[in-house]
């Protein structure tokens, strides 16, 4: 059943009260009659995402503070980690400030994307939540304007690379019980229907994409 009016918070996290902070931002929003949030898993103001993927008593103190200010965890976003698992070398520079320092090269964008997708599930599972919204990833975006005219199998090879690189993600989240819920996004290899279900035919239609 559909729940909501709903807010994610990533769009208001700031440095300065009410928005700097997990509780008064949950009073915030229940103040202007949201009653869920989506939490970025990437700001430390709102949760610590190691701990939350370790911890269930962590998770149960963060539900229950949402649920002191009026508002449940809807999902945890992952949009920003699961960009870094598939960034193309012309994006590279762009992409760093969605990581940590030292995680430079799209190698390291992936290797720690791909950690954080897979700690987010983890969380998420840890909460009871069924769904974590994501990206995919962009290795094929730049060829979306067909000139100069692609080789012969140029984007069905970009298809099975990011399989590849999702795949192992859909099985940890199969092990989590938790939908990896793809934003369909300009600028996303997944940017519309058809390339999402591209993305389904070499994933096998994994039942948590």
């Amino acid at each position: 059943m559909m729940k909501g009016p709903g807010i994610f918070l990533a769009q208001f996290a700031a440095d300065t009260p009410p928005h700097n902070r997990f509780d008064t931002m949950c009073r915030w929003a229940a103040g202007l009659d949201y009653t869920g949030v989506q939490v970025p898993s990437w700001d430390p103001r709102c949760l610590d995402l190691a701990k939350a993927a370790a911890s269930k008593a962590y998770c149960d103190e963060l539900r229950g503070t949402a649920a002191a200010a009026g508002v449940e965890v809807g999902e945890l976003s992952s949009h920003l980690q699961g960009q870094l698992v598939a960034v193309h070398p012309a994006y590279a520079s762009m992409f760093q400030g969605f990581a940590p320092a030292g995680v430079e090269t799209p190698e390291d964008m992936y290797r720690y994307g791909s950690e954080q997708v897979r700690l987010c599930l983890k969380a998420s599972q840890q909460l009871g939540l069924t769904a974590m919204p994501t990206f995919s990833g962009a290795l094929m975006w730049h060829l979306m304007y067909p000139w100069p005219q692609r080789p012969a199998g140029l984007v069905e090879a970009g298809f099975k690379e990011l399989a590849r690189r999702w795949r192992p993600l859909l099985d940890h989240a199969e092990d989590c019980g938790v939908d990896c819920a793809f934003e369909v996004h300009p600028g996303e290899d997944l940017h519309d229907g058809a390339s999402y279900e591209a993305f389904l035919d070499h994933v096998d239609d994994h039942p948590r994409a």
